[in-house]
Protein backbone atom coordinates (compact mmCIF):
# COMPACT_ATOMS: atom_id res chain seq x y z
CA UNK A 1 0.00 0.00 0.00
CA UNK A 2 1.23 3.31 -0.94
CA UNK A 3 0.66 6.51 1.52
CA UNK A 4 1.21 10.13 0.34
CA UNK A 5 1.34 13.04 2.62
CA UNK A 6 2.83 16.48 2.37
CA UNK A 7 3.22 16.19 6.19
CA UNK A 8 6.59 14.57 7.11
CA UNK A 9 5.32 13.87 10.46
CA UNK A 10 2.23 12.45 10.02
CA UNK A 11 4.12 10.26 7.04
CA UNK A 12 6.34 8.96 10.33
CA UNK A 13 3.38 8.42 12.24
CA UNK A 14 1.21 5.84 9.66
CA UNK A 15 5.00 4.16 8.91
CA UNK A 16 5.21 3.49 12.55
CA UNK A 17 1.51 2.35 12.54
CA UNK A 18 1.91 0.60 9.23
CA UNK A 19 4.74 -1.13 11.54
CA UNK A 20 2.62 -1.75 14.49
CA UNK A 21 -0.05 -3.24 12.07
CA UNK A 22 2.60 -5.70 10.59
CA UNK A 23 4.00 -6.77 13.60
CA UNK A 24 0.20 -7.60 14.70
CA UNK A 25 0.57 -10.48 12.19
CA UNK A 26 2.98 -12.54 13.22
CA UNK A 27 2.50 -16.20 14.52
CA UNK A 28 1.80 -15.27 17.69
CA UNK A 29 -1.36 -13.08 16.55
CA UNK A 30 -2.86 -15.38 14.18
CA UNK A 31 -3.02 -18.25 16.70
CA UNK A 32 -4.94 -15.46 18.47
CA UNK A 33 -7.53 -15.59 15.73
CA UNK A 34 -7.84 -19.07 15.72
CA UNK A 35 -8.76 -20.48 19.03
CA UNK A 36 -7.54 -23.57 20.16
CA UNK A 37 -10.22 -26.50 21.06
CA UNK A 38 -10.16 -28.49 23.70
CA UNK A 39 -13.30 -31.15 23.11
CA UNK A 40 -13.83 -33.34 26.15
CA UNK A 41 -16.31 -36.14 25.39
CA UNK A 42 -17.41 -38.60 28.14
CA UNK A 43 -18.81 -41.98 27.80
CA UNK A 44 -22.30 -42.95 29.13
CA UNK A 45 -22.07 -39.87 31.69
CA UNK A 46 -25.51 -38.78 33.28
CA UNK A 47 -26.78 -35.31 33.30
CA UNK A 48 -26.58 -35.52 36.99
CA UNK A 49 -22.84 -36.52 37.64
CA UNK A 50 -21.26 -33.46 38.09
CA UNK A 51 -21.62 -31.36 40.63
CA UNK A 52 -22.49 -27.81 38.35
CA UNK A 53 -25.47 -29.84 38.06
CA UNK A 54 -26.30 -31.23 41.14
CA UNK A 55 -24.25 -34.37 41.74
CA UNK A 56 -20.57 -34.48 42.55
CA UNK A 57 -20.89 -35.26 46.28
CA UNK A 58 -23.99 -36.97 46.35
CA UNK A 59 -22.89 -38.91 44.08
CA UNK A 60 -19.98 -40.15 46.06
CA UNK A 61 -17.31 -37.29 45.54
CA UNK A 62 -17.17 -33.45 44.67
CA UNK A 63 -16.06 -31.75 41.34
CA UNK A 64 -14.88 -29.00 42.05
CA UNK A 65 -12.73 -28.66 38.33
CA UNK A 66 -15.83 -29.34 36.49
CA UNK A 67 -17.62 -27.10 38.79
CA UNK A 68 -14.88 -24.22 37.93
CA UNK A 69 -15.34 -24.57 34.25
CA UNK A 70 -18.81 -24.29 34.11
CA UNK A 71 -18.34 -21.65 36.44
CA UNK A 72 -16.20 -19.65 34.64
CA UNK A 73 -18.20 -19.75 31.11
CA UNK A 74 -21.65 -20.70 30.06
CA UNK A 75 -23.56 -24.18 31.16
CA UNK A 76 -26.31 -25.71 28.79
CA UNK A 77 -29.20 -27.12 30.75
CA UNK A 78 -30.78 -28.72 27.55
CA UNK A 79 -27.64 -29.79 25.90
CA UNK A 80 -28.78 -32.94 23.33
CA UNK A 81 -27.27 -36.20 21.84
CA UNK A 82 -28.18 -39.28 20.32
CA UNK A 83 -28.34 -42.04 22.42
CA UNK A 84 -26.35 -44.49 21.47
CA UNK A 85 -22.31 -44.18 21.74
CA UNK A 86 -21.84 -44.59 17.90
CA UNK A 87 -24.88 -42.79 16.45
CA UNK A 88 -23.85 -39.61 19.16
CA UNK A 89 -20.68 -40.24 17.99
CA UNK A 90 -21.06 -39.54 14.15
CA UNK A 91 -23.31 -36.76 14.85
CA UNK A 92 -20.93 -34.73 16.61
CA UNK A 93 -17.86 -34.74 13.95
CA UNK A 94 -20.08 -34.33 10.95
CA UNK A 95 -22.90 -32.46 11.85
CA UNK A 96 -25.53 -34.34 10.80
CA UNK A 97 -27.93 -36.85 12.01
CA UNK A 98 -26.47 -40.51 12.17
CA UNK A 99 -28.80 -41.71 9.86
CA UNK A 100 -27.16 -39.63 7.30
CA UNK A 101 -24.17 -41.48 7.42
CA UNK A 102 -25.23 -45.20 7.95
CA UNK A 103 -24.61 -44.91 11.75
CA UNK A 104 -27.91 -45.10 13.33
CA UNK A 105 -27.10 -47.72 15.69
CA UNK A 106 -24.18 -49.49 17.65
CA UNK A 107 -22.42 -51.76 15.10
CA UNK A 108 -22.58 -55.70 16.66
CA UNK A 109 -21.02 -57.88 13.85
CA UNK A 110 -17.75 -58.02 12.91
CA UNK A 111 -18.25 -56.49 9.02
CA UNK A 112 -17.24 -52.90 7.75
CA UNK A 113 -18.92 -50.00 9.44
CA UNK A 114 -18.24 -46.58 10.45
CA UNK A 115 -18.01 -43.19 8.36
CA UNK A 116 -17.18 -42.99 4.70
CA UNK A 117 -14.27 -41.01 3.27
CA UNK A 118 -16.65 -38.81 1.58
CA UNK A 119 -18.34 -37.42 4.99
CA UNK A 120 -16.35 -34.32 6.29
CA UNK A 121 -15.52 -34.83 10.34
CA UNK A 122 -14.79 -31.84 12.51
CA UNK A 123 -10.98 -32.78 12.46
CA UNK A 124 -10.84 -32.27 8.77
CA UNK A 125 -12.73 -29.12 8.84
CA UNK A 126 -10.38 -27.88 11.19
CA UNK A 127 -7.36 -29.56 9.62
CA UNK A 128 -8.10 -27.46 6.74
CA UNK A 129 -8.61 -24.40 8.43
CA UNK A 130 -5.35 -24.26 9.90
CA UNK A 131 -5.46 -26.68 12.65
CA UNK A 132 -3.31 -29.25 14.24
CA UNK A 133 -5.76 -32.40 15.48
CA UNK A 134 -5.13 -35.09 17.98
CA UNK A 135 -7.80 -37.65 19.38
CA UNK A 136 -7.31 -39.58 22.22
CA UNK A 137 -9.74 -41.86 23.47
CA UNK A 138 -12.53 -44.33 21.73
CA UNK A 139 -13.31 -43.52 17.88
CA UNK A 140 -16.47 -46.41 17.65
CA UNK A 141 -16.37 -45.52 13.65
CA UNK A 142 -14.30 -47.68 12.35
CA UNK A 143 -12.08 -50.00 13.04
CA UNK A 144 -10.80 -51.14 9.64
CA UNK A 145 -8.37 -50.01 7.21
CA UNK A 146 -9.85 -46.39 5.56
CA UNK A 147 -12.35 -46.10 8.72
CA UNK A 148 -9.47 -44.70 11.55
CA UNK A 149 -9.41 -41.55 12.78
CA UNK A 150 -6.17 -40.85 11.11
CA UNK A 151 -8.20 -41.46 7.96
CA UNK A 152 -11.10 -38.64 9.23
CA UNK A 153 -8.64 -35.45 9.78
CA UNK A 154 -6.74 -36.57 12.87
CA UNK A 155 -2.78 -35.80 12.76
CA UNK A 156 -2.36 -38.16 15.35
CA UNK A 157 -4.58 -40.65 17.05
CA UNK A 158 -3.91 -43.41 20.72
CA UNK A 159 -6.88 -44.94 21.49
CA UNK A 160 -9.40 -47.59 20.99
CA UNK A 161 -11.27 -48.64 18.03
CA UNK A 162 -14.31 -49.31 19.47
CA UNK A 163 -16.22 -49.97 22.73
CA UNK A 164 -14.79 -50.14 26.15
CA UNK A 165 -17.16 -53.32 27.10
CA UNK A 166 -14.82 -55.36 24.36
CA UNK A 167 -11.72 -55.34 27.48
CA UNK A 168 -13.88 -57.83 29.31
CA UNK A 169 -13.65 -59.84 26.32
CA UNK A 170 -10.07 -61.62 27.20
CA UNK A 171 -11.68 -62.52 30.58
CA UNK A 172 -14.40 -64.62 29.74
CA UNK A 173 -14.64 -67.89 29.11
CA UNK A 174 -14.82 -69.57 25.38
CA UNK A 175 -13.78 -66.18 23.78
CA UNK A 176 -10.16 -67.27 23.01
CA UNK A 177 -12.14 -70.01 20.70
CA UNK A 178 -14.94 -67.86 18.88
CA UNK A 179 -13.49 -66.34 15.94
CA UNK A 180 -13.64 -62.56 17.03
CA UNK A 181 -10.92 -60.83 16.76
CA UNK A 182 -9.78 -59.45 20.08
CA UNK A 183 -9.37 -55.34 20.37
CA UNK A 184 -6.18 -53.53 20.63
CA UNK A 185 -5.36 -50.40 21.92
CA UNK A 186 -4.09 -48.41 18.87
CA UNK A 187 -1.54 -45.54 18.11
CA UNK A 188 -1.67 -44.13 14.68
CA UNK A 189 -0.38 -40.63 12.86
CA UNK A 190 -2.06 -39.34 9.92
CA UNK A 191 -1.08 -41.05 6.63
CA UNK A 192 -0.44 -44.27 7.68
CA UNK A 193 -2.30 -47.11 9.47
CA UNK A 194 -2.64 -47.10 13.15
CA UNK A 195 -0.13 -49.51 14.99
CA UNK A 196 -1.45 -51.92 17.56
CA UNK A 197 0.10 -51.14 20.77
CA UNK A 198 -1.24 -54.08 23.37
CA UNK A 199 -4.56 -56.13 23.74
CA UNK A 200 -7.34 -54.12 25.07
CA UNK A 201 -7.96 -56.08 28.20
CA UNK A 202 -8.90 -55.79 32.23
CA UNK A 203 -4.86 -55.04 33.15
CA UNK A 204 -5.32 -52.20 31.34
CA UNK A 205 -8.71 -50.74 31.21
CA UNK A 206 -8.34 -48.48 34.60
CA UNK A 207 -4.87 -47.32 33.28
CA UNK A 208 -5.83 -46.06 29.39
CA UNK A 209 -7.49 -42.61 30.67
CA UNK A 210 -4.55 -41.70 32.62
CA UNK A 211 -2.49 -42.33 29.62
CA UNK A 212 -5.05 -40.55 27.40
CA UNK A 213 -4.63 -37.38 29.67
CA UNK A 214 -0.95 -37.52 29.19
CA UNK A 215 -0.89 -37.82 25.81
CA UNK A 216 -3.65 -34.89 25.47
CA UNK A 217 -1.47 -32.54 27.41
CA UNK A 218 1.70 -33.33 25.45
CA UNK A 219 0.09 -32.57 21.98
CA UNK A 220 -1.15 -29.33 23.29
CA UNK A 221 2.15 -28.03 24.65
CA UNK A 222 4.39 -29.27 21.11
CA UNK A 223 1.25 -26.86 19.68
CA UNK A 224 1.35 -24.51 21.64
CA UNK A 225 5.59 -24.27 21.69
CA UNK A 226 5.54 -24.20 18.00
CA UNK A 227 2.12 -21.25 17.69
CA UNK A 228 0.12 -23.97 16.16
CA UNK A 229 -3.74 -23.96 16.95
CA UNK A 230 -4.98 -27.27 18.05
CA UNK A 231 -8.31 -29.26 18.32
CA UNK A 232 -7.72 -31.86 20.77
CA UNK A 233 -10.63 -34.52 20.64
CA UNK A 234 -10.78 -36.69 24.02
CA UNK A 235 -13.43 -39.22 24.20
CA UNK A 236 -12.56 -40.54 27.57
CA UNK A 237 -13.52 -44.75 28.19
CA UNK A 238 -13.44 -44.78 32.08
CA UNK A 239 -17.67 -43.97 32.75
CA UNK A 240 -18.51 -47.01 30.22
CA UNK A 241 -18.91 -50.59 31.66
CA UNK A 242 -16.93 -51.66 33.72
CA UNK A 243 -16.38 -49.34 36.52
CA UNK A 244 -12.51 -49.95 36.93
CA UNK A 245 -10.76 -46.60 38.98
CA UNK A 246 -7.07 -45.90 38.37
CA UNK A 247 -5.22 -47.34 41.10
CA UNK A 248 -4.50 -44.10 42.20
CA UNK A 249 -8.00 -43.40 42.95
CA UNK A 250 -9.23 -46.84 44.36
CA UNK A 251 -10.71 -45.58 47.66
CA UNK A 252 -9.52 -42.40 47.16
CA UNK A 253 -13.66 -41.33 47.61
CA UNK A 254 -14.46 -43.42 50.69
CA UNK A 255 -17.88 -43.95 48.95
CA UNK A 256 -16.80 -46.98 46.32
CA UNK A 257 -16.03 -47.49 42.76
CA UNK A 258 -18.09 -44.86 40.87
CA UNK A 259 -17.28 -42.08 44.06
CA UNK A 260 -13.46 -43.31 43.07
CA UNK A 261 -13.82 -42.57 39.36
CA UNK A 262 -15.65 -39.11 39.92
CA UNK A 263 -12.73 -37.88 41.14
CA UNK A 264 -10.32 -39.58 38.59
CA UNK A 265 -12.32 -37.71 36.06
CA UNK A 266 -12.44 -34.22 38.01
CA UNK A 267 -8.75 -34.47 38.89
CA UNK A 268 -7.70 -35.08 35.55
CA UNK A 269 -10.21 -32.33 33.92
CA UNK A 270 -8.15 -30.02 36.62
CA UNK A 271 -4.53 -31.29 35.12
CA UNK A 272 -5.99 -30.09 31.52
CA UNK A 273 -6.98 -26.83 32.63
CA UNK A 274 -3.79 -26.24 34.34
CA UNK A 275 -2.10 -27.07 31.55
CA UNK A 276 -3.64 -24.94 29.31
CA UNK A 277 -3.16 -21.94 32.04
CA UNK A 278 0.62 -22.93 32.29
CA UNK A 279 1.49 -22.55 28.84
CA UNK A 280 -0.03 -19.16 28.92
CA UNK A 281 -3.25 -20.22 26.23
CA UNK A 282 -6.36 -19.54 28.42
CA UNK A 283 -7.64 -17.19 26.74
CA UNK A 284 -7.15 -18.26 23.14
CA UNK A 285 -9.20 -21.40 24.08
CA UNK A 286 -12.50 -23.25 24.02
CA UNK A 287 -12.57 -25.84 26.32
CA UNK A 288 -15.82 -28.11 25.97
CA UNK A 289 -16.72 -30.73 28.20
CA UNK A 290 -19.65 -32.82 27.40
CA UNK A 291 -20.69 -36.46 27.15
CA UNK A 292 -22.31 -39.36 23.92
CA UNK A 293 -25.80 -39.87 25.86
CA UNK A 294 -27.03 -40.81 28.97
CA UNK A 295 -26.11 -43.02 31.76
CA UNK A 296 -26.39 -46.87 31.56
CA UNK A 297 -27.53 -47.64 34.67
CA UNK A 298 -27.25 -51.01 35.06
CA UNK A 299 -27.70 -53.05 38.37
CA UNK A 300 -24.58 -55.28 39.35
CA UNK A 301 -27.58 -58.13 39.10
CA UNK A 302 -27.92 -58.25 35.27
CA UNK A 303 -24.01 -58.29 34.86
CA UNK A 304 -21.55 -61.22 35.19
CA UNK A 305 -19.07 -59.43 36.97
CA UNK A 306 -18.84 -58.17 40.77
CA UNK A 307 -21.00 -54.96 41.96
CA UNK A 308 -17.68 -53.59 42.14
CA UNK A 309 -17.76 -53.73 38.44
CA UNK A 310 -21.38 -52.64 37.88
CA UNK A 311 -22.30 -49.95 35.59
CA UNK A 312 -23.64 -46.63 37.23
CA UNK A 313 -25.38 -43.67 36.34
CA UNK A 314 -27.53 -40.74 37.47
CA UNK A 315 -29.63 -38.82 34.33
CA UNK A 316 -30.97 -36.08 37.48
CA UNK A 317 -34.66 -35.36 37.19
CA UNK A 318 -34.72 -36.90 33.84
CA UNK A 319 -36.02 -40.09 33.17
CA UNK A 320 -34.48 -43.34 32.13
CA UNK A 321 -30.96 -44.20 30.56
CA UNK A 322 -29.09 -44.67 26.78
CA UNK A 323 -30.31 -46.71 24.40
CA UNK A 324 -34.25 -44.69 24.85
CA UNK A 325 -35.95 -41.65 23.48
CA UNK A 326 -36.40 -40.29 27.37
CA UNK A 327 -34.76 -36.95 28.46
CA UNK A 328 -32.10 -39.45 30.76
CA UNK A 329 -30.68 -40.44 27.63
CA UNK A 330 -31.29 -37.23 25.41
CA UNK A 331 -29.79 -34.61 28.21
CA UNK A 332 -25.78 -34.64 29.18
CA UNK A 333 -23.92 -32.18 31.04
CA UNK A 334 -22.58 -29.58 28.52
CA UNK A 335 -19.88 -27.13 29.70
CA UNK A 336 -18.11 -24.73 27.97
CA UNK A 337 -15.27 -22.32 28.38
CA UNK A 338 -13.49 -19.33 26.73
CA UNK A 339 -12.21 -16.43 28.81
CA UNK A 340 -12.68 -13.06 27.58
CA UNK A 341 -14.90 -14.35 24.82
CA UNK A 342 -17.66 -15.99 27.18
CA UNK A 343 -19.34 -14.55 30.05
CA UNK A 344 -18.38 -16.60 33.19
CA UNK A 345 -21.92 -17.72 35.16
CA UNK A 346 -24.01 -18.47 32.25
CA UNK A 347 -26.76 -20.95 32.43
CA UNK A 348 -29.00 -21.32 29.82
CA UNK A 349 -32.21 -23.60 29.39
CA UNK A 350 -31.96 -23.58 25.43
CA UNK A 351 -32.24 -26.01 23.11
CA UNK A 352 -28.64 -27.14 21.70
CA UNK A 353 -27.81 -30.33 19.91
CA UNK A 354 -24.68 -31.71 19.19
CA UNK A 355 -24.96 -31.52 15.98
CA UNK A 356 -25.03 -27.84 16.64
CA UNK A 357 -21.25 -28.09 17.73
CA UNK A 358 -19.75 -28.75 14.16
CA UNK A 359 -21.35 -25.39 11.86
CA UNK A 360 -20.70 -23.32 15.32
CA UNK A 361 -16.72 -23.82 16.09
CA UNK A 362 -16.42 -24.04 11.73
CA UNK A 363 -17.40 -20.38 12.42
CA UNK A 364 -15.59 -19.40 15.13
CA UNK A 365 -12.60 -21.33 13.70
CA UNK A 366 -12.55 -19.91 9.98
CA UNK A 367 -13.86 -23.10 8.42
CA UNK A 368 -15.53 -24.37 6.04
CA UNK A 369 -19.09 -26.11 6.18
CA UNK A 370 -19.86 -28.47 3.47
CA UNK A 371 -22.47 -26.97 0.96
CA UNK A 372 -23.07 -30.25 -1.02
CA UNK A 373 -25.12 -32.21 1.90
CA UNK A 374 -27.45 -31.94 4.32
CA UNK A 375 -26.59 -30.72 7.42
CA UNK A 376 -28.61 -30.55 10.44
CA UNK A 377 -26.55 -28.39 12.88
CA UNK A 378 -27.37 -25.11 13.18
CA UNK A 379 -24.87 -21.89 13.96
CA UNK A 380 -24.97 -20.83 17.40
CA UNK A 381 -21.69 -18.75 17.51
CA UNK A 382 -24.15 -15.77 17.93
CA UNK A 383 -25.89 -17.45 21.07
CA UNK A 384 -22.66 -19.15 22.89
CA UNK A 385 -20.68 -15.63 22.49
CA UNK A 386 -23.94 -14.48 24.66
CA UNK A 387 -25.10 -11.90 22.00
CA UNK A 388 -28.94 -13.12 21.45
CA UNK A 389 -30.62 -15.13 23.96
CA UNK A 390 -32.26 -17.79 22.40
CA UNK A 391 -30.50 -20.91 20.53
CA UNK A 392 -32.29 -20.59 17.23
CA UNK A 393 -33.26 -24.28 17.70
CA UNK A 394 -36.79 -24.94 19.15
CA UNK A 395 -36.53 -28.75 18.29
CA UNK A 396 -34.76 -31.79 16.84
CA UNK A 397 -36.31 -35.25 15.82
CA UNK A 398 -35.50 -38.25 18.74
CA UNK A 399 -33.71 -41.53 16.64
CA UNK A 400 -33.12 -45.11 18.97
CA UNK A 401 -30.94 -46.70 16.48
CA UNK A 402 -32.42 -46.22 12.87
CA UNK A 403 -36.27 -45.89 14.17
CA UNK A 404 -37.71 -42.01 14.67
CA UNK A 405 -39.30 -42.77 18.22
CA UNK A 406 -40.20 -39.15 19.14
CA UNK A 407 -40.01 -35.49 18.40
CA UNK A 408 -38.66 -32.61 20.84
CA UNK A 409 -40.13 -29.34 20.24
CA UNK A 410 -39.76 -26.42 23.46
CA UNK A 411 -40.86 -28.00 26.14
CA UNK A 412 -42.83 -30.63 24.88
CA UNK A 413 -41.35 -34.04 23.42
CA UNK A 414 -43.76 -35.91 21.64
CA UNK A 415 -43.11 -40.38 21.77
CA UNK A 416 -43.90 -42.69 18.84
CA UNK A 417 -42.88 -45.43 20.35
CA UNK A 418 -40.63 -45.91 24.26
CA UNK A 419 -38.05 -48.14 25.64
CA UNK A 420 -38.48 -48.19 29.07
CA UNK A 421 -34.73 -48.71 29.35
CA UNK A 422 -31.71 -49.45 27.30
CA UNK A 423 -32.78 -53.05 27.79
CA UNK A 424 -36.35 -52.31 28.57
CA UNK A 425 -39.86 -53.11 27.00
CA UNK A 426 -40.12 -51.60 23.57
CA UNK A 427 -43.56 -49.93 23.44
CA UNK A 428 -45.73 -48.16 20.00
CA UNK A 429 -48.04 -45.93 20.01
CA UNK A 430 -51.03 -45.51 17.42
CA UNK A 431 -51.63 -42.08 18.61
CA UNK A 432 -48.48 -40.23 20.04
CA UNK A 433 -47.85 -39.35 23.51
CA UNK A 434 -47.70 -35.83 24.42
CA UNK A 435 -45.34 -34.89 27.70
CA UNK A 436 -44.79 -31.22 29.21
CA UNK A 437 -41.71 -31.51 30.24
CA UNK A 438 -41.48 -28.25 32.68
CA UNK A 439 -44.55 -30.42 34.85
CA UNK A 440 -43.28 -33.62 33.88
CA UNK A 441 -39.75 -34.20 33.63
CA UNK A 442 -40.16 -37.87 34.13
CA UNK A 443 -42.16 -38.41 30.92
CA UNK A 444 -45.39 -40.22 32.15
CA UNK A 445 -48.29 -38.10 31.90
CA UNK A 446 -49.39 -38.09 28.77
CA UNK A 447 -51.61 -34.89 27.73
CA UNK A 448 -51.98 -35.34 24.09
CA UNK A 449 -55.70 -34.18 25.41
CA UNK A 450 -56.39 -31.61 25.51
CA UNK A 451 -52.83 -30.30 23.90
CA UNK A 452 -53.60 -31.76 20.87
CA UNK A 453 -52.35 -28.72 19.37
CA UNK A 454 -48.54 -29.83 20.46
CA UNK A 455 -48.53 -32.73 17.67
CA UNK A 456 -49.60 -29.59 15.01
CA UNK A 457 -46.59 -27.27 16.04
CA UNK A 458 -43.78 -30.10 16.35
CA UNK A 459 -44.22 -31.80 13.61
CA UNK A 460 -44.01 -29.66 10.82
CA UNK A 461 -39.96 -30.21 11.58
CA UNK A 462 -40.57 -34.03 11.13
CA UNK A 463 -42.05 -33.97 7.82
CA UNK A 464 -38.98 -31.58 6.69
CA UNK A 465 -36.46 -34.01 7.99
CA UNK A 466 -38.41 -36.88 6.04
CA UNK A 467 -38.24 -34.03 3.01
CA UNK A 468 -34.47 -33.85 3.15
CA UNK A 469 -33.99 -37.66 3.33
CA UNK A 470 -35.67 -38.44 0.17
CA UNK A 471 -33.88 -35.00 -1.34
CA UNK A 472 -29.88 -36.57 0.24
CA UNK A 473 -30.69 -40.57 0.98
CA UNK A 474 -29.12 -41.89 3.91
CA UNK A 475 -25.89 -43.32 3.26
CA UNK A 476 -26.51 -47.29 3.83
CA UNK A 477 -24.62 -49.10 6.76
CA UNK A 478 -21.72 -50.60 5.83
CA UNK A 479 -21.24 -48.77 2.39
CA UNK A 480 -17.73 -48.92 1.04
CA UNK A 481 -15.32 -46.65 0.15
CA UNK A 482 -15.10 -45.07 -2.25
CA UNK A 483 -18.54 -43.71 -1.96
CA UNK A 484 -20.41 -41.27 -3.96
CA UNK A 485 -23.90 -40.18 -2.83
CA UNK A 486 -26.75 -40.48 -5.79
CA UNK A 487 -28.10 -37.16 -7.29
CA UNK A 488 -30.40 -35.09 -4.94
CA UNK A 489 -34.13 -35.85 -5.63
Amino acid sequence: MILKTNQPGLAATIAIVCLVALIGTSPVKAQEAKPNILLIFMDNFGWGEPGFNGGGIIRGAATPSLDSLAADGLRLTNFNVEVQCTPSRSAIMTGRYAIRSGNGTVPLGEGVYGLVQWEVTMAEMLSDAGYKTGMYGKWHLGRTKGRFPTDQGFDEWYGVPNSTDESVYSSLQDFANSGVAETYVMDGQKGSLPKKVRPYRLDYRPLIDRDLTDRAIDFMKRQAEANNPFFVYLPYTATHFPTMPHPDFVGKSGKGPWGDLLMQIDSYVGELLQTIEGLGIEDNTIVIFTADNGPEALSAGETSLTVENSMHGSAGPWRSTLFTGYEGALRVPFAMRWPGKIKPGGVSDEIVHELDLFPTLARIAGGEVPSDRAIDGIDMSEFFLGRKADSGRDGFIVYMGNDVFGVKWRDWKLHFKEQTGWNGVLREYTMPRVYNLINDPQERDNVLFPHTWVPKAALPQLEEHVASLKKHPPIPAGAPDPYGPPKPQ
